[in-house]
């Protein structure tokens, strides 16, 4: 059987950081809602046979009757954290060892179809798989408890991680299977057992929301976009 390709989408957190009156995912951007605007994103690729949407257990919000096609589905079976949400929405996949998943932030509505088209076709038969990423380009710097400078950092060879990232799910299922404290992505947790993911180069315009300033950045994206 051809191997097939799923997408697992963590939507079960608060965002507290932003500060807004309701979880980020469900903001307005543009008319409709973040989360909505990233699942378009990932619904426009054809080789993505199903989409699962991991929300918080008492998180009872659905899309209108026939927003998205019968490849999404919703499951409020969300953790405390992304990686357990990541781990449950793998759980509930019919996804064999060797189809792929990929894993994408419900606060990434930036994500165009060229970005997706080239980490699938980037990381082909990958024996490890692949994120999305982008090379740093600001100077970093290195702060203590009193915001002063500590040291410069080198950045040659650092990149910024963005999603979607893909993995096969069984690979997948393993590197979340025992202790996920310290897990900040599906990468992260793929380098712990020895891997070394692929790095594919991502887009500025690929952002993730986190705070204000974020989604004003995103808000006036969309509008510059057209869409």
């Amino acid at each position: 059987m051809a191997e097939r390709y799923f997408a697992v989408v963590p939507a079960a957190g608060g965002g507290t950081r932003l500060g807004a009156a309701e979880p980020k995912q469900y903001l307005d951007l543009g008319g409709d809602c973040m989360l909505y605007r990233s699942l378009d994103a990932l619904l426009a690729e054809p080789r993505i046979a199903a989409v699962t949407v991991v929300l918080a257990p008492d998180d009872e919000r659905r899309p209108p009757s026939g927003r998205f096609d019968g490849r999404v589905r919703f499951c409020a079976i969300g953790g405390a954290t992304r990686a357990d949400s990541v781990a449950a929405g793998l759980h509930s996949l019919s996804a064999s060892e060797d189809d792929w998943v990929l894993v994408h932030d419900a606060a990434r509505p930036g994500l165009s179809a060229e970005a997706l088209a080239r980490l699938i076709d980037t990381v082909g038969d990958d024996p490890v798989g692949g994120l999305l990423a982008l090379p740093v380009a600001d100077t970093l710097k290195r702060g203590d408890a009193s915001d002063r400078v500590t040291a410069t950092v080198e950045r040659a060879g650092l990149w910024a991680a963005q999603t979607p990232q893909l993995f096969r799910a069984g690979l997948l299922r393993r590197a979340l299977a025992g202790d996920r404290a310290g897990i900040t992505d599906e990468a992260s947790a793929v380098e712990r057992l020895g891997l070394r993911p692929l790095l594919v180069r991502g887009e500025p315009a690929n952002l993730k929301v986190t705070l204000a300033a974020d989604l004003a950045l995103a808000q006036a994206l969309l509008s510059h976009g057209g869409a």
